[in-house]
């Protein structure tokens, strides 16, 4: 799902990205399957990954317990228009995080794959080119504006492997022992209850296989976060979210994300920390208009301002960001904790 930074972005085309060394699918009858897939239906999965009709759905009852906060979902459905806008360069700036849920997830050729909110299709899209025509990958996501995006792209990309459903992360529309891998980035710090979702991950997975979830180590070791704040706060304080609320930074610390995974019966739940270069070929005039047309957070504090001190304010925050320009665009160094764990093997 992420406020600040769970920019989920989508790839503009089906070249080779050197980084990965993945291919995109072939076109043909990907455009065709896409538009099938657009139908707001949760997907029931049959032992080969390949959705066959419509889950059965709990009593309303328990689908309201259920159902994430509204109100949070109605400023995502805010930001989805702007996530659309600027996917390529957030594919590009979170392309190495992606890549480590790839590597930590074991995800190869032929496999099925579960991304959690996907936001408007990232990291399921990239990962739909890994696994080829023989795989297929299946992304969800509670807010229907970010889906409708996914979709849009899906069938822009010629994809005939990707499908994007509207769904909750404790409440996966799947049967159970039909993943090879499951994977959230920079999503599960905003799950309602995060060891409820995990449980339903593990749910999902087939025995042995293991889930992947990318979550930010603390903000001041991540600059592509406080290099604005840091100006926005000079003029609005925000106050410190309570203990455990979603944030961006809830898990932060060290083996707090380990112990979720091993409270929710995770074998062998590990943690390793990523440090990586968040790249964005644009200028820093550019990157301010980025960060705050995606960021909601950031949106409502600028309209807090007067005129005066927005102008203010983005002559210092530019002044700030030109320290992290180069001759190629922005370069912020940045350090992210990939959790992973495996199902248990049937006893």
């Amino acid at each position: 799902m992420r406020e600040i930074c769970t920019l989920g972005a989508m790839w503009r085309g089906l070249e080779t990205d050197s980084r990965f060394g993945f291919q995109g699918t072939p076109r043909g009858n990907g455009e065709q399957q896409a538009r099938l897939n657009l139908r707001n239906t949760a997907p029931v999965l049959d032992p080969t990954g390949l959705a066959t009709g419509v889950a059965p759905q709990p009593p309303i009852g328990i689908l309201l317990l259920m159902q994430p906060d509204q109100e949070v979902i109605s400023k995502w459905r805010d930001s989805a228009p702007f996530w659309q806008k600027h996917r390529e360069i957030i594919r590009q700036m979170f392309a190495p995080v992606t890549q480590a849920l790839v590597e930590d997830g074991l995800i190869g050729s032929g496999h099925t794959v579960l991304d959690i909110a996907t936001g408007p299709g990232e990291p399921a899209l990239t990962i739909a080119a890994l696994v080829g025509s023989e795989g297929k990958v299946f992304g969800i996501d509670p807010v229907p504006e970010m889906v409708e995006a996914a979709r849009r792209a899906t069938v822009h990309l010629g994809f005939g492997n990707a499908q994007f459903d509207v769904a909750s992360a404790d409440h996966l529309p799947h049967h159970a022992d039909i993943f090879d891998a499951v994977v959230s980035r920079f999503g599960v710090m905003f799950f309602p209850s995060p060891v409820d979702a995990v449980r339903e991950m593990l749910r999902v997975l087939k025995p042995e296989r293991k889930l992947a979830l990318a979550v930010w180590h603390f903000a001041e070791r991540n600059p592509f976060h406080y290099a604005l704040w840091q100006v926005i706060e000079r003029y609005i304080e925000s106050p410190p979210p309570a203990p455990d609320a979603p944030d961006a930074f809830r898990f932060a610390i060290p083996g707090k994300l380990r112990d979720v995974l091993a409270e929710a019966g995770a074998m062998a739940p590990s943690e390793r920390l990523l440090q990586f270069t968040v790249q964005a070929p644009i200028s820093v005039e550019d990157f301010w208009t980025l960060r705050c047309e995606m960021s909601e957070k950031l949106r409502e504090r600028v309209a807090m301002l007067s005129r005066e001190q927005v102008t203010e304010v983005k002559r210092q925050a530019l002044e700030c960001l030109r320290g992290y320009s180069t001759d190629h665009g922005m370069s912020f160094p940045a350090e992210v904790l990939i959790v992973s764990g495996t199902k248990n093997r049937p006893t």
